[in-house]
This record gives C-alpha cells, structure tokens and sequence, in this order.
C-alpha cells in the first residue's frame, strides 16, 4: 500500500482516486473549490465514443478564419490574450498536418475501445447505476452538400468502433426529435453516443466515495517537491504533506505544478458556455449537435443542457456570457419551443492541448509521480478510461502502450 496525493477532485482526479482505493492504497485528494462547477459538471453530459477526430486538422484550420470573423459564432479568440496563447496556437496548426492528424486519431481510437467498459468498471466500483442512457445522438446540417460531405466520414469512423450511423432526411430527423420544427436540410443519426443524465450527481457521488474511503481535502495544492523519501505537497495556505506518490490531475492549473517539476506543457483552455433549462417544458428525446453552429442540446435528467463552441482565452479572464446567449438564439431557429429566459448560464474550462491527446504519463524521471490532464471536449468520455490506466502506470510503471500520451511529447 502506497501514500498516494492527487491534485484535483473533478472527473478525472477522481476518477483516479477510486482506482488507486480499490487498489488497496492510502489516498487523499486535494481540491481548492469542492463546491464548485468545474468543467466536470458543465459539460454537455455525453459520451462521445464516435469523436475520435482531433480538433487540429486540415478543415478546422480552413472553417477558422470564418468563425473568428463572429464574435459570437463557434470559434473565438480573446484577442487581447494573443501573445499568451501563441505557442499554443503555433503547436495547434503544426498538430493539423495529415500524418500528425492521423496519429492523433489512432492514439484517440485505442482509448474509446475501452471508454464504455472503463465506465460501467467505474460506476460497478463506485456502486453507481442508472446513470447513463443508451441514447445515441442526432447530428444536423443547414444544407445538404454538409450532410452528404460528412456522411461517408461518420460511416468510416462508425466501423472503427463498431456502432451505426444513418443518413436522415428532413422528415425521418424531425420524427426522430419533434421538436426541430425549424428548417434545415436533414441528419446523421449515431448509436455510439450515450447519455449522462446528471453529470454533477455523478461526480458528487464519486467525490463522496473518495471522502468515505480516503480523503478529500479543500485547498490549492501550489507546489510538489521531490524528496530521497517521498512527495511533498505544498499547500496555498502554507501547510505540507508528504507522500509516496503523486499524480497531477488539476485541468489546466496541471500546468503550473508541471512546469515547478522542471517540465514542459503546451496546455490552455478551450473555454465553453451553456444553459441549463430546469423542466423546460420541450423534450428532446436524445442529444442534438449543431453542425455548423458548433454547440449541442443534451435532455437531462429533469433539465436540458444548451452549450458548447470554444473560446481560447487565459483561465482567469471574464466570463463573455453573450456567447451562452448566442446559441440559444440559434438554437431558436431550429426549437422555437426553446424558453426565452429562465435557463442558468455557466462557463468552464476545457483543458486542452494543441494535438488533442490528453497527458496520461508518469514524470519522464520520476516514476513515483503521474499526471492525467489536457482532455479538452473529452474529459467526461475518457475520464473512466483515464483513472484506471494511471491506476495501472503507478503500480506497474509499465506505460509503453500509452506512448502517444507521454509528457515527453513536450520535452
């Protein structure tokens, strides 16, 4: 049995805790907001098995410069962040060329194989059921040149993974969900999406399997130390504690105790927006993606969740809920059921890095000390995934099938 510290207590911080307890270790989890809504609750509450694409890719790049031109539409740019963000976005554009892209999608593709089966393990361990639904989801395009372009790609992707997908006119879409009563051109329909129906539920009850079986503590972690003897956390109120072994799963603040051990990371945030409707009065019968518009409506439990698009800004600058605003509108065009106000606004920070790839690694010359971050729109999808194989890296140290995943990547 192993003293085991980990930083940050949202999905994938704990996620990793519950692994390392059923493993028989000591563990305790450091958050500095317990009560908050990270981007762990503010998510858009789906698995997203089929996404296996990274977001730095050739058509990205070429849609990019037409988003940017909306203040308000898919993609924004907090101008006044620029210089910060560009090593960021020089890496992104470096990570879109073909051989790179594909790379990124077979190292996305090994871990969605196993993101469902990690998930029930997850939920088994933790004595959670119900709280997934076998929904699948409808993705819709303004025009038909979009949903015939797209199709033949989702049918590729869709073998990969072994689910279905099927091409909608505008009619067999609307039966599909009645309340797309606005025009548009027709749909893809996948089975390989589910459905979380209460993603704050969830992690609070994961965050109360860690405080009944080990603990979680309220406080900013600001600094780890290798010792001869151990790991010392350093706390922002000046208080320390010492363990065996560490990981690093504080979203984007990863980067600041990643950077203390002497290392490298390309990570920002991809910051979304949403509204979240209480008993909105319409139903979805499952979740809709916009195309084109880049934001998806997920049916809650009891709620329905409007949200999406990026925004590449630093964390701490001002929330601009103008952008949770704009794809309510939009989302009117196609719902004019949509309520015009009652829904709660909420921003979160997606961790990403430029390649897509999330961080899965053990230090390059620390064995003792692993880091999981930089999930970007998939952290809720691969977090299951994610807590078992760092679970696995600090009790083996074996990590050559998680190669593509290495923080050496950035060194």
């Amino acid at each position: 049995m192993a003293r085991i510290g980990i930083t940050g207590a949202g999905i994938i911080g704990c996620a990793t805790a519950v692994h390392l307890i059923e493993k028989g270790h000591d563990v305790t989890v450091f958050e500095k907001d317990i009560a908050g809504l990270p981007a762990s609750v503010g998510n858009a509450g789906i698995l997203a098995l089929p996404e296996i694409d990274p977001l730095a890719r050739p058509d990205m790049i070429f849609a990019a410069p037409k988003w940017l031109a909306d203040p308000l539409g898919p993609l924004t740019l907090r101008w006044q962040d620029l210089l910060s963000l560009t090593p960021w976005l020089l890496a992104f554009l470096i990570a879109s060329r073909t051989g790179q892209v594909e790379r990124s999608k077979a190292a996305l593709l090994t871990l969605m194989r196993d993101a469902l089966d990690a998930h029930e393990n997850l939920a088994a361990l933790a004595g959670i059921s119900g709280h997934m639904k076998r929904s699948g989801a409808l993705t819709i395009f303004d025009s038909q040149s979009a949903l015939d372009a797209a199709f033949p790609h989702e049918q590729k992707n869709a073998a990969l993974l072994g689910h279905e997908v099927e091409k909608l006119d505008l009619a067999a879409a609307r039966a599909q969900v009645p309340a797309l009563e606005g025009n548009f051109a027709g749909g893809i329909f996948s089975s390989g999406y589910q459905t979380f129906l209460d993603p704050l539920a969830l992690l609070r009850t994961l965050q109360a399997f860690v405080r009944e079986r080990g603990r979680l503590v309220e406080g900013e972690v600001t600094g780890i130390i290798q010792q001869a003897n151990g790991i010392r956390f350093s706390t922002a109120v000046g208080e320390t504690e010492d363990f065996d072994k560490a990981v690093i799963a504080s979203g984007v603040w990863s980067r600041n105790l990643v950077r203390s051990l002497g290392l490298n990371v390309l990570l920002e945030t991809e910051r979304g927006y949403n509204t979240t409707f209480t008993d909105p009065g319409i139903t979805l019968e499952l979740p809709v993606f916009f195309s084109e518009h880049g934001f998806v409506a997920t049916p809650l439990r009891n709620a329905l969740r409007v949200g999406g698009a990026v925004e590449l800004a630093r964390p701490e600058a001002p929330a601009n809920f103008a952008r949770a605003s704009a794809m309510r509108q939009k989302m009117r065009r196609y719902v004019p059921s949509l309520p015009e106000s009652g829904g709660a606004e909420w921003m979160g920070r997606r961790p990403s890095t430029p390649d897509s790839i999330p961080v899965i690694s053990l230090h390059p010359s620390d064995p003792r000390i692993a880091m999981a971050f930089g999930h970007g729109h998939l952290g809720l999808t691969l977090s299951a995934i994610t807590g078992r194989s760092v679970a696995n890296l600090l009790d083996t140290g074996e990590q050559s099938h998680l190669a593509p995943f290495s923080i050496r990547r950035f060194q």
